[in-house]
C-alpha cells in the first residue's frame, strides 16, 4: 500500500471512528483526483492508481514551480521523486528542501518523508555498458529503489570487455528483472538475454559518435534483438524501464 493511499484510508477511518466529521474529511480530501497550481494539474490520485506519487519532470519547468510541485506533494504524505534536475534548479530546490538527496549524476532529487517500503517480490538489477552511460544507469536505479524496490547495480561491463559481465553471471541469473543500458552498437542487452530467464528491459542511451544517430543505432540494434524477453524503451528513458521493471516486480503485491 502507498503512502497516500494509507493517508486515504486514515482520513475514512477517523470519519468511522467520529474523530472526524464529514465536512473535515471533504476538506482535506478536496484535491481528489488533481489539484490545479495554475502552472501544472498535480495528479494526487496517481497514487491510489500506480501505487506512487506523481514523478516530477523537471525539464522546462522553473526551479520555483518545481519546488511548489514538491510542496504539495510531501502535505500528502508522499515520497517525491524529481528527474532530469539540472544544477540550477537543484541549488534552487536545497534552499527550499536542504533534506532533499540530490544525486548530480542521476540528474535526480528525492525527497523522502516516509520510509520507503520495499514491495517487490526479487531484485532489479540495473547493468550499464560504459561509464558514460552512467547518468540513465542511475535514473533508472534511483527511480526504482524509491518506488520500493531492492536494487542492485552492475556497472560498466560492457561487450568490448565482455569477461567483466561473465564474471558477475550469479548476480544476472539471481535477479527478477533486468534493466540493461547501451549506447554505441546497443549490443549488451542481447547478450545478457541470453544469460537469463528473467524479463530483460533494453535502455538504449545516446552515447556513441556519430554513426549512433543520437542513439538510434542502439535503439534499433535492441529492437531487433534475437534474445527473446527483452522489451525496449526510449532512448535515455531510465525512468520509463524503472517504471515497468517495478510493476513486473511488484506484481500482486498487495
Amino acid at each position: 500500500m502507498s503512502q497516500y493511499e494509507q493517508w486515504v484510508r486514515d482520513v475514512l477511518q477517523q470519519v468511522v471512528d467520529g474523530k472526524l466529521d464529514l465536512e473535515g474529511a471533504l476538506q482535506q480530501l478536496r484535491d481528489l483526483p488533481y489539484e490545479d497550481l495554475d502552472f501544472a494539474k498535480l495528479d494526487h490520485h496517481r497514487s491510489l492508481r500506480h501505487g506512487f506519487p506523481e514523478v516530477v519532470l523537471a525539464q522546462g519547468k522553473t526551479a520555483d514551480q518545481v519546488c511548489k510541485i514538491m510542496q504539495r506533494l510531501t502535505e500528502k504524505s508522499s515520497n517525491v521523486l524529481v528527474t532530469r534536475v539540472d544544477d540550477e534548479q537543484a541549488m534552487h530546490i536545497a534552499g527550499c528542501f536542504p533534506q532533499a538527496e540530490h544525486d548530480p549524476i542521476a540528474r535526480t532529487i528525492r525527497l523522502l518523508p516516509n520510509e520507503i517500503e520495499i514491495r517487490g517480490h526479487g531484485t532489479v538489477l540495473v547493468v550499464s555498458a560504459g561509464t558514460a552511460d552512467l547518468p540513465v544507469a542511475r535514473e533508472a536505479a534511483i527511480t526504482a529503489e524509491t518506488m520500493g524496490n531492492k536494487v542492485e547495480t552492475l556497472f560498466d561491463v560492457g561487450v568490448a570487455g565482455i569477461h567483466r559481465l561473465l564474471d558477475n553471471v550469479n548476480q544476472i541469473r539471481n535477479a527478477a528483472v533486468l534493466i540493461v543500458v547501451a549506447g554505441m552498437e546497443g549490443a549488451l542487452p542481447s547478450v545478457v538475454g541470453g544469460l537469463t530467464d528473467r524479463p530483460v528491459i533494453a535502455v538504449p542511451t545516446s552515447v556513441g559518435y556519430g554513426a549512433s544517430f543520437g542513439g538510434i543505432a542502439a535503439l534499433l540494434g535492441m529492437l531487433n534483438s534475437c534474445a527473446s524477453g527483452t522489451v525496449v524503451v526510449n532512448i535515455d528513458n531510465g525512468f520509463g524501464a524503472a517504471f515497468a521493471a517495478t510493476r513486473i516486480n511488484q506484481l500482486g503485491v498487495e
